[in-house]
């Protein structure tokens, strides 16, 4: 059944991607001649609330939002554990103000492209080597200006739960230049949407917005703070999933917290790139 669910819900999320892309293309257009960045992302906030919708009633998931006292309302960088989609799309519906940062491939797919630029993503060329981490900044401490927080996975790919991979130095130049808070992210989301895979399980996917590290450490000692807070913290999310039982799809289900959503007991849920280092 499960994997019936995952098929079905692989299928709802093309054609909800299309409808959404081919019906909000004028606001797209409209965002573009006026440089409404924050169109998009009111844009963005709707579809990823259909992804989100979808993934509740077909498949079961659900997710809890954890550390709601540490979720940025001004720019801030939130270095995220990658473990599966869910995070490169839910982010929308967390922050006030994501801004994704993705490889430059990405942002050349017809409409999908269009959507990701328009809501101010940051792409980096990875081909380009010095040239593309001095855009990358530059585009970086633009978005910080404009009150954004910045999205980025320091391992730089998908990483199953309970794996390790080092971090990227990416998120250490960004710290480092950009010179505000950076809130670690962990979460547990691959137990329940497979990292390589279609295949989805049932249950509650936790993320947990982790104590912000304030700007003003030196880069190596940053990076290894930063490393160390968010994989102790993934890796103490495994047992307590595995002690949970996973609930049918059928069972009640509660959503993750919107933007603007201050309670902390609130549990709410939330166009979907794949970031670069």
């Amino acid at each position: 059944m499960n994997l019936f669910r995952s098929a079905l819900y692989s299928v709802y999320f093309a054609v909800w991607s299309v409808l959404f892309s081919l019906l909000f293309l004028p606001v797209l257009g409209w965002a573009k001649l006026t440089k409404n960045r924050k169109l998009v992302q009111k844009s963005a906030r709707i579809w990823t609330g259909g992804l989100v919708g979808g993934l509740r009633i077909i498949t079961g998931i659900r997710y809890e939002v954890r550390g709601q006292e540490n979720i940025p309302r001004d720019a801030a960088i939130l270095a995220v554990k990658h473990q599966s989609m869910a995070e490169t799309f839910l982010f929308h519906r967390l922050v006030p103000d994501s801004a994704y940062v993705l490889k430059q491939e990405l942002t050349r797919i017809p409409i999908a492209g269009w959507y990701l630029l328009g809501s101010g993503a940051i792409s980096v060329d990875r081909k380009a080597g010095g040239k593309a981490a001095r855009a990358m900044l530059n585009e970086a401490k633009q978005r910080v200006d404009e009150g954004a927080q910045i999205v980025i996975f320091p391992e730089g790919t998908r990483v199953p739960p309970g794996e390790r991979r080092p971090f990227q130095p990416g998120v250490a130049l960004l710290y480092s230049h950009t010179k505000v808070p950076v809130v670690p992210v962990a979460l547990n989301t691959g137990l329940y949407w497979e990292g390589r895979s279609f295949r989805k399980h049932p249950g509650t996917m936790v993320i947990e917005f982790l104590e912000p590290i304030p700007p003003g450490l030196p880069q190596r000692e940053f990076l290894k703070l930063l490393e160390d807070r968010i994989d102790r913290h993934c890796q103490a999310l495994l047992p307590e999933a595995l002690r949970s039982p996973r609930p049918n799809a059928e069972d009640p289900v509660t959503d993750g917290p919107k933007p603007d959503s201050q309670s902390p007991d609130s549990t709410n849920p939330a166009p979907s790139p794949e970031p670069a280092p």
